[in-house]
């Protein structure tokens, strides 16, 4: 296994590891740590099956099943699909999804672990997946800042929406759907249980105030966040590759899809599964 760095920040490259593999409890151990360490993960050169994917999935906890059902893999609903291909005249996946800032499923109570995506079909040219260290945004803000942060709570809203930057996406929900995705809050500024560092917890897709203050002020903070968290420093920009299956923490990073960019008549194919977190603290 060949280990090197994605960016001079966060991330790493993995090389010479097939995932569909039966891995012992101590070679899983070292991909874990690996994962918890670096928060963002390309294993590079992997040809993994639905069923394979699952499996190595399910090596870190139980997974989700995404309520944008109508996405989800026939046969392994475990599987939500990325797709800009349309087959017998449906979508065989959402095209636009999560193109704005957020954290997986951070709608929720229990937000994502981890989001495993595994690249089936990469178009020549744009398709990036860019990424925000949150640990490292939090590190940078001044004590005062830091100060006042500390013991707030934010709303968080699963709504197709225009963000304040634009960034929207087209998904349409059932009234059924919406009704299982009510309004949540969580901390702004949570702990990851597996290293104790700290990271906002704070996206412009889904985060819409502050619990307890006046709007004035909870716009204040949010607005500020938001502007801090997407400083180039913080940054780096994934371009995928056929065979790619990158994961993330969701707990200490959040990303953005970049699916308006694609070249005509070239299609972008993910399958996703995702990790079920922790409440955070």
């Amino acid at each position: 296994m060949q280990v090197l760095p994605l960016s001079g920040s966060f991330g790493i490259e993995v090389r010479d590891i097939d995932l569909s593999r039966n891995f012992t409890e101590a070679e899983f151990d070292v991909i874990h740590r690996l994962f918890v360490d670096h928060k963002l993960v390309c294993f590079k050169d992997q040809s993994l099956s639905a069923a394979d994917q699952i499996a190595f999935s399910r090596r870190f906890g139980p997974l989700e099943v995404h309520v944008l059902t109508q996405y989800n893999h026939p046969d392994y609903p475990e599987i939500f699909r990325l797709s800009n291909r349309v087959v017998d005249g449906k979508p065989m996946g959402i095209s636009d999804g999560g193109s704005y800032w957020h954290s997986d499923l951070a709608f929720q109570v229990q937000p994502a672990k981890a989001t495993i995506l595994n690249a089936l079909e990469i178009p020549s040219e744009g398709g990036d997946t860019l990424f925000i260290d949150m640990e490292a945004a939090y590190n940078a803000l001044s004590d005062e800042w830091k100060a006042r942060l500390e013991g707030l709570r934010a709303i968080h809203r699963y709504r197709p929406r225009a963000t304040t930057d634009g960034q929207t996406t087209q998904v349409k929900m059932t009234e059924e759907q919406k009704q299982k995705t009510p309004d949540v809050d969580h901390p702004l500024i949570r702990t990851n249980p597996d290293t104790g560092r700290k990271a906002i917890f704070a996206h412009p897709g889904m985060t819409v105030e502050v619990v307890g203050l006046d709007k004035a002020e909870s716009d204040e903070i949010l607005e500020f966040l938001f502007a801090h968290t997407i400083q180039p420093q913080f940054r780096y920009d994934f371009c995928w590759s056929p065979g790619d299956v990158v994961m993330w923490d969701n707990r200490s990073t959040m990303h953005s899809a970049t699916t308006r960019d694609l070249p005509a008549g070239q299609h972008r194919t993910l399958y996703r599964t995702t990790v079920q977190g922790e409440r955070p603290i």
